[in-house]
């Protein structure tokens, strides 16, 4: 449990040179080993394996299965990934803790995860160039290739780092919620863009992965006091934070 309670007891603001230490080794260099995987991945589906047809097979069948209604839930489950509306949920939620917590370093999770995801994802598909699929999309789709899919990235890596937070709520039932709901939201905005003919189904996926790797990142990317502990100290590490309140939970 180490990796959710490892913001526990961190009261005060990390030095500078520190911070940047931190951000450069735990965030961004793995960050870049990402990217290699992701370039490493959509290359051998394009190059390699050209394109699966049942791929190809899926998107055309999904076409056929399009109804109003179905258009309509979908426009707004894609929506959600659209790259205002994940920086203006991100700044909300970074703004909302950092109120709450007056931490910056623990507020700042969301936004740095969707900057993680970003350079990951604009950088591999520039590289890999994955045509999108060859239906009648139903949204204007940015001048990007198809893999991964920066909408369901963005949406996974803010959505996750927010249920991230929550497993702070200190109400069981609550938590269960809000971290059930967050976590909901990256699969519907993965099947809103296929439905909607933005992506194959192995992008959405790729775009899940690149996702929840840099929220992770993001929520690990301030070394702590239990990072440095033996395994054995950690609880005590912990416990000596239960004296701490507003490090407990989210708000």
């Amino acid at each position: 449990m180490s990796t959710l309670t490892r913001w526990d007891g961190v009261s005060s603001p990390p030095p500078a040179r520190q911070a940047l230490r931190d951000l450069v080794v735990r965030s961004i260099l793995p960050a870049a080993g990402l990217f290699a995987l992701m370039c490493a991945l959509g290359l051998l589906l394009v190059d390699v394996l050209g394109d699966p047809e049942p791929e190809d097979d899926l998107v055309w069948w999904l076409q056929e299965q399009r109804t109003p209604t179905g258009e309509a839930v979908t426009h707004l489950f894609s929506s959600l990934g659209n790259t205002p509306v994940v920086i203006g949920i991100a700044a909300l939620g970074t703004g909302v803790v950092m109120w709450r917590t007056r931490r910056w370093w623990y507020a700042v999770v969301p936004l740095l995860a969707i900057t993680l995801q970003s350079l990951v994802f604009v950088s591999s598909a520039a590289v890999v160039g994955r045509d999108r699929p060859d239906v009648e999309r139903l949204d204007p789709t940015p001048p990007t290739a198809s893999f991964p899919s920066g909408h369901v990235s963005a949406a996974t890596a803010v959505w996750t780092s927010f249920a991230l937070y929550a497993t702070r709520i200190e109400n069981l039932a609550a938590r269960r919620a809000v971290v059930v709901l967050c976590l909901i939201v990256p699969p519907l905005v993965a099947f809103a863009r296929v439905y909607r003919g933005a992506h194959h189904v192995s992008d959405v996926l790729a775009g899940i992965v690149n996702g929840v790797v840099c929220a992770f990142l993001a929520w690990r990317w301030l070394r702590t006091e239990e990072d440095d502990a033996p395994s054995g100290d950690a609880a005590t590490a912990r416990s000596s934070a239960d004296e701490e309140p507003d490090a407990q939970s989210l708000a």
